[in-house]
């Protein structure tokens, strides 16, 4: 017998959930472990049950299924559900990761669940940052940051954000005086942020430009940037030529 894939569905239409169980019943190695109509469920049942395989929804309410991946540690093998255009499914078959264009049929599935036991074997993982932005998913500017955090998931807008702070490996992303933890870099998000409103003053911050108060000269070649809150900044000789172009 071949071994059991342990596989989660997501979809937010109970009719495609229905319609995926009829279609997966005639394949004797897949074992339905769960299914949710949501994104933050998924997050939190791909945590707990660490599936092998996830059918997964891109629109859904909440979460997207590419911010569902991008906060779970070891995203599963994954077929795609989406109702995308032929133009944005390139960006599919560019990355080798299969999907299901809605309508999809039962041999449609058959194809993708084969491609999906062939991924399994490999032990592929996919460029989820990169499939999001081919296919369009991928806000720009971004509008809103994911942080998990244990079993929670915050969403952050980014014009509550106040400042983020470098940690090592991590950023610590500053809104309403809580501070949240993410495993990001600081490069990779400030060509992600407008450059309009966030402007990295010092390779240790980066500012919304609205929250500050006033700017001081702080010793030669650098300042001090004042938020409204209280909390003083470093501002690099850099960091406060790009500051003067906005203010």
């Amino acid at each position: 017998m071949k071994t059991p894939i342990r596989t989660l569905l997501v979809d937010d239409e109970e009719p495609a959930r229905l319609l995926l169980r009829e279609y997966l019943s005639s394949h004797k190695d897949i074992t339905i472990i769960g299914e949710c109509a949501h994104g933050l469920d998924a997050v939190k049942l791909m945590t707990d049950l660490k599936p092998d395989l996830v059918i997964l929804d891109i629109q859904m309410p909440k979460l997207n299924g590419f911010e569902v991946l991008e906060l779970v540690d070891q995203p599963p093998a994954v077929i795609f559900a989406t109702a995308f255009n032929q133009f944005a499914i390139k960006a599919f078959e560019i990355h080798a990761v299969d999907y299901l264009l809605k309508p999809f049929s039962k041999e449609r599935l058959d194809e993708a669940l084969e491609h999906a036991r062939s991924h399994l074997k490999k032990n592929k993982s996919i460029p989820i940052g990169a499939l999001a932005s081919a296919a369009g998913m991928k806000q720009s500017p971004l509008e809103r940051i994911l942080v998990k955090d244990g079993s929670k998931v915050h969403i952050i807008p980014v014009e509550q954000i106040d400042y983020i702070k470098a940690e090592d490996d991590y950023i610590a992303i500053k809104s309403g005086g809580k501070s949240y933890l993410k495993q990001a870099r600081m490069a990779e998000l400030e060509k992600e942020l407008d450059p309009n409103v966030f402007i990295r003053v010092h390779r240790s911050y980066i500012l919304h430009i609205e929250r500050i108060a006033r700017i001081e000269l702080y010793a030669k070649g650098s300042r001090l940037a004042i938020l409204k809150d209280g909390t003083k900044l470093l501002i690099s000789r850099s960091g406060y030529d790009k500051l003067k172009t906005l203010l």
